[in-house]
C-alpha cells in the first residue's frame, strides 16, 4: 500500500490536499532558520506526519498536545480542529501506477461520541474494530498479534525510539515476548500461537506470584508434614471420644450436637478457604499499588531542559512514562480485585450461619451438661474443633501449592510446545534473515561504504533481532542513516517475498543526516526502490545543490501554516 492523498478539510472548506507519489516526498519549510526573530517549529510539518498517523489508528492528541509537557497543549489548534470539526481523509492505494488498483480511504475527525468520525471505505468503526478492520485490509491478517499499531510502527517514525531505533520502535517497556511476534511478522513467518503464548506468559506470570504469596506460609512438604500430624491428632481424640463413658440419656443430644460440630467445622473449612483466597487478591493489590510511581515530575524539570539542549529530539516526557505505568496498574488491580466484593459477601454469610451454628452448639452443650456430661468430654470436643480447623486450613493450602504446580507444569508444556514450533523454523529464520541482509548490507555500503548486518538471538522470551556495525557506535546522523538503510530494505526484502506490507516511510528529523547521505537517499538510493519516501525538512539544511522542487509536496511557512490560521 503506498499514500495517495491526505486531505484536510470541514463541512465548507478544503484547507489542504496534499497529494503523494513514488520517490521522494518532501514537505518542505520554507522559514529561514538563521533568522532569530523566526522558527520553523510551529508551521506544521511534523503535524502532516502526526495526521497520517491518526488516520491509521493514532490517538492524535500529539497533535495538539506537547509530547514532553503534557499540560502545555496548543488550544488554538484543539480549538480550530474541535470547533470546525475538521475531517482528515487519507487515501491507501496498492499501487500508484495503476489507476484502478485497490484503494482504501479513511476519514477520522477530531470529536467523540454521536459526533465522532471514524470511517473505512464510509463504514464506520469503533477504536478496536478500527485498526483490526485496517489490519485485515492492509496485512490480510485478522490475528490479534502483532497489533496494527504495532505493524507500522516502523513505517511511521516520529517518537524518539523509533528514531534512535532501528528494530525496537515500540513503547521502551516492551517485552521480548512482544516483539517475537511482530519480529516473525516481518520475516513473513506467521506464528500461530502468538497469541496463546502471550496469554500463557501473562498465567505463568499469576501462578509465580501466588507460589511466591505461598511460600511465606510454608512450602508443601511442611503443609504435607503437619497434615500427617493434626490427622494422627483426630485419630487420637475421635477414639478418646468414643471410649468415653455417659449415661443412656446422653445419646441423642450427643448425636445432634456432633451434626452441628460437624457443620460448624464444614462452614469453618469454607470460611478458611475464602479468607485465603481473599488475603491473596488483596495482597496482590497491595504489590501492585507498591509500584505505583508518584515521582513529581517537575523536580527533574531542570535536567530535561539541559537534555534537550544536548538532543532536541526529546519527545517523550518523564510524566507521560509515569501516567502510561500508572495505567497499566490500574488496569491489573481492577482485574484482580474484581472477585473481592463476591468473596466478601461470602464470608459475612457463611459468618451469620455460623454463629447460628454456635448458638445451637451452646445449646446442646449446656443440655448435655446438665444431662450430667463431664467437663473432660467438653474438652475433647473443643480440642477436636480446633484440629479440625487446622486440618481444614492445611489441605486449603496444600490444594492450592498443587493446583498451581499443576497449572505450572500445564504451561510450561504449552509453553515448550510452541517454543519448539518456533525453533523447528529457524532455518526459515535465518534464511529470512541472510535475504534481508542482501539488500540491508547493500543499501548501506552505498550510503557509508560499511556493511550493516541484521542477525537473531534466541532467549526463553523468543526471538530478538539485532543490528551489528563494524564501526561500533554510531553517531546520531549516522544512525539515522542507518534507519533509513533498514525501513528501504525492508521493502525490498518483503516485495522479493510477497510478504503484505506499507510501501511508505516517514522519517522525521532527516537534517540530522550528513548532506553527503542525503544527498545519495534522494538523488540514487530511494529512486531504485519501489517505495515512498515521506520527510518533514527544513529547506536551508539540506544540499544546496540539491532540486528539491521536484520532490516538493507541499511548502509551508510562517506566512502559509499548514491549517492556515
Amino acid at each position: 500500500m503506498f499514500l495517495k492523498l491526505l486531505k484536510i478539510e470541514n463541512d465548507k472548506n478544503i484547507i489542504r490536499d496534499i497529494p503523494f507519489h513514488k520517490g521522494i516526498n518532501l514537505i518542505v519549510d520554507e522559514t529561514n532558520s538563521d533568522n532569530e526573530q523566526e522558527s520553523g517549529n510551529n508551521v506544521g510539518k511534523t503535524t502532516v506526519i502526526r495526521l497520517i498517523d491518526f488516520c491509521l489508528g493514532g490517538k492524535g492528541k500529539n497533535i495538539y498536545q506537547d509530547q514532553e509537557f503534557k499540560s502545555k497543549g496548543n488550544n488554538v489548534i484543539e480549538t480550530f480542529l474541535k470547533g470546525n470539526n475538521i475531517i482528515i481523509t487519507l487515501v491507501l492505494k496498492e499501487d500508484l501506477d495503476v489507476p484502478k488498483s485497490r484503494e482504501i480511504t479513511i476519514r477520522r475527525n477530531f470529536l467523540a461520541r454521536k459526533e465522532k468520525i471514524q470511517e473505512i471505505d464510509g463504514e464506520p468503526f469503533n477504536d478496536e474494530n478500527f485498526k483490526k478492520e485496517l489490519k485485515k485490509l492492509i496485512f490480510h491478517s485478522e490475528k490479534l498479534k502483532p497489533t496494527f499499531r504495532q505493524l507500522i510502527a516502523k513505517n511511521i517514525r516520529d517518537e524518539k525510539n523509533r528514531l534512535v531505533n532501528a528494530v525496537k520502535v515500540l513503547h521502551f517497556n516492551t517485552t521480548a515476548d512482544e516483539y517475537e511476534p511482530l519480529y516473525l511478522f516481518w520475516l513473513g513467518i506467521d506464528l500461530d500461537d502468538a497469541d496463546k503464548k502471550q496469554r500463557l506468559l501473562s498465567q505463568k506470570k499469576i501462578e509465580e506470584n501466588l507460589q511466591k504469596r505461598l511460600r511465606k506460609e510454608s512450602n508443601l512438604s511442611q503443609i504435607k508434614q503437619s497434615l500427617t500430624v493434626v490427622n494422627r491428632s483426630i485419630s487420637e481424640l475421635e477414639i478418646t471420644k468414643e471410649n468415653f463413658n455417659i449415661n443412656e440419656n446422653y445419646d441423642n443430644d450427643l448425636s445432634s450436637l456432633n451434626t452441628i460440630k460437624s457443620q460448624i467445622n464444614k462452614i469453618s473449612t469454607d470460611i478458611s478457604k475464602t479468607e485465603i483466597r481473599k488475603e491473596l487478591i488483596e495482597e496482590s493489590k497491595s504489590e501492585l499499588e507498591k509500584e505505583y510511581s508518584n515521582i513529581d515530575a517537575s523536580q527533574i524539570q531542570f535536567l530535561y531542559e539541559e537534555a534537550k539542549i544536548l538532543n532536541p529530539s526529546i519527545q517523550k516526557s518523564f510524566e507521560e512514562t509515569l501516567n502510561f505505568h500508572n495505567s497499566m496498574l490500574s488496569e491489573k488491580i481492577n482485574f484482580i480485585t474484581e472477585e473481592l466484593p463476591s468473596l466478601n459477601e461470602s464470608i459475612i454469610s457463611k459468618r451469620r450461619e455460623l454463629q447460628e451454628l454456635l448458638i445451637n452448639e451452646e445449646k446442646f452443650t449446656t443440655k448435655l451438661k446438665k444431662s450430667g456430661a463431664v467437663s473432660e468430654l467438653q474438652e475433647i470436643i473443643t480440642s477436636l474443633n480446633i484440629a479440625y480447623e487446622k486440618k481444614g486450613s492445611l489441605e486449603e493450602l496444600k490444594r492450592l501449592w498443587e493446583k498451581s504446580m499443576d497449572k505450572l507444569d500445564e504451561i510450561s508444556d504449552d509453553l515448550d510446545e510452541i517454543d519448539k514450533s518456533i525453533t523447528d523454523k529457524d532455518g526459515l529464520i535465518q534464511e529470512r534473515i541472510s535475504e534481508f541482509n542482501k539488500y540491508f548490507s547493500s543499501i548501506s555500503n552505498k550510503l557509508y561504504g560499511e556493511q550493516f548486518v541484521m542477525s537473531s538471538d534466541k532467549s526463553e522470551k523468543g526471538y530478538e533481532l539485532n543490528i551489528t556495525s563494524l564501526s561500533g557506535n554510531l553517531g546520531t546522523g549516522k544512525k539515522k542513516g542507518q534507519i533509513a538503510a533498514f525501513d528501504l530494505a525492508y521493502i525490498q526484502f518483503a516485495d522479493s517475498l510477497d510478504i503484505e506490507s506499507l510501501h511508505f516511510i516517514i522519517h522525521d528529523q532527516i537534517e540530522t543526516v550528513h548532506g553527503n547521505q542525503i544527498l545519495n537517499l534522494m538523488t540514487t538510493i530511494i529512486n531504485e526502490i519501489n517505495c515512498q519516501y515521506i520527510a518533514p525538512v527544513l529547506r536551508d539544511k539540506l544540499p544546496s545543490d540539491m532540486n528539491i522542487s521536484i520532490y516538493e509536496v507541499l511548502k509551508l511557512s510562517q506566512e502559509s501554516k499548514l491549517f492556515k490560521i
